[in-house]
């Protein structure tokens, strides 16, 4: 087992502070990017056991886990897996995790407002984008509810 001096509460992977007294394959969610399975995919490539504790993992195998988190396309993991699959603007299949992430999809929003397409005219208005029905729904800007009048009494 682990000893008390060799324990960390705090793991640092991917320039993310990590729980340690949580398994390896659930921590790694806590990354902006990583789902469950993809951190177990990380996991295997990086020969780490999915569930020993955070904490309790050697310098070498913390080392290798943000190796292959950093890098995940080059790594092995089939492309299918990866967040940003045929990228807009170089045709690559990429994995973009945490600030990198949040900036791409910005920009991609801000692009679709600036060439006046269809989504990018819906997400101005603050519409749904997937045809969705707005009639009980979205009803931010138009009042509460809709309702149905009552035929007068004669």
């Amino acid at each position: 087992m682990t000893t008390q001096e060799n324990y960390k509460h705090i793991v640092r992977i991917a320039n993310v502070d990590i729980p340690g007294n949580k398994p390896v394959r659930i921590s790694l969610t806590k990354i902006k990017g990583l789902g469950i399975n993809l951190a177990d995919a990380a996991c295997i490539i990086a020969k780490v056991p999915r569930d020993k504790k955070t904490g309790s993992l050697s310098d070498e195998q913390i080392a290798q886990l943000d190796v292959v988190v950093k890098d995940l396309t080059n790594s092995g993991i089939p492309a299918w897996m990866f967040n940003r699959r045929k990228d807009y603007e170089s045709g690559e299949d990429k994995h973009l995790l945490t600030g990198t992430m949040n900036f791409t999809k910005e920009n991609d929003l801000k692009r679709l407002s600036k060439i006046k397409s269809w989504r990018g005219l819906r997400l101005m208005k603050r519409l749904p984008v997937r045809g969705q029905r707005t009639r009980s729904n979205f009803r931010r800007s138009k009042g509460k509810v809709v309702g149905v009048k009552k035929k007068g009494k004669k």
